[in-house]
């Protein structure tokens, strides 16, 4: 003879099922503030890095103009996107103090954005081995599919980069505030191909979360500053006492830590 179950075996398990649901929501919740975390440290790592690194050679990562007598000359300098080397040689930045991505292959201007991580793993101040070079012939700053020219970060699907721009007039980007980030800024994004990684990763809160251990938790403001698109209620790039959106729930948000 079959019989069913009863009421209160049904309600048992469907409360062993909200329990579970639970408990899986609190994991990844803390995995989550877990990620987060994990930036600060990250960008305080990359900070002494590049503080040792200026002490040592008297000059910024990727900008060096003789870092190739400390680590010898790559095959090809400054190298095409399929010219890169991670044997530890290298090629030599212009010296001008800032730390570009732009240029033909045939500028050093064009990899020292990815020549930056390279000189800080040759210098042994971070842990890994980079190309120097962007991952495109088309376009010179491209992240590569792998930990090739940048370093993946602990938050889920974001990268770093470190780059100058002149965003005073909205050239460099129309989404970010009109700052010069000068002589380079730390990028956290997710990747985005064909482009560098500019993609949004985080919601505001996530970011003003990030912000406020930094720095000021004001988006246009301080060390630590974010796209003003979507990701803030600034209206243009020009207004950078803006807030961020904290009740947008959408990931909206990019991160520029200054130096």
């Amino acid at each position: 003879m079959q019989r069913g179950f009863s009421l209160v075996e049904l309600s048992i398990v469907l409360v062993i099922l909200g329990l579970l649901t639970g408990g899986i929501l609190a994991g990844q919740s803390l995995i989550r503030a877990a990620e987060l975390r994990a930036v600060s440290t990250e960008y305080q790592r990359y900070l002494t890095a590049v503080s040792s690194f200026r002490d040592k050679y008297f000059a910024v990562p990727g900008d060096m103009p003789n870092a190739t007598k400390f680590w010898g000359t790559s095959a090809n300098c400054p190298g095409a996107y399929n010219q890169g080397t991670t044997d530890g040689t290298t090629c030599d930045g212009n010296n001008d103090g800032r730390v570009y991505f732009i240029g033909p292959n045939t500028s050093p201007t064009a990899n020292e954005t990815f020549r930056f991580w390279q000189h800080l793993a040759s210098a042994g101040l971070i842990e890994g081995q980079y190309n120097g070079v962007s991952a495109a012939t088309a376009n010179n700053y491209y992240l590569a599919a792998g930990p090739d020219n940048t370093p993946f970060s602990k938050l889920n699907n974001a990268r770093w980069n470190a780059s100058y721009g002149n965003n005073v007039t909205g050239a460099w980007s129309s989404g970010l505030f009109h700052y010069e980030y000068s002589p380079f800024v730390f990028i956290l994004g997710g990747a985005s191909p064909p482009n560098w990684n500019a993609g949004r990763i985080l919601k505001p809160e996530e970011a003003w979360n990030i912000d406020t251990k930094l720095d000021d938790g004001r988006a246009g403001m301080g060390k630590v500053v974010a796209n003003w698109s979507v990701c803030t209620d600034a209206a243009d790039g020009s207004q950078t006492g803006a807030n961020y959106a904290l009740s947008a729930t959408s990931v909206d948000c990019l991160l520029m830590l200054r130096p």
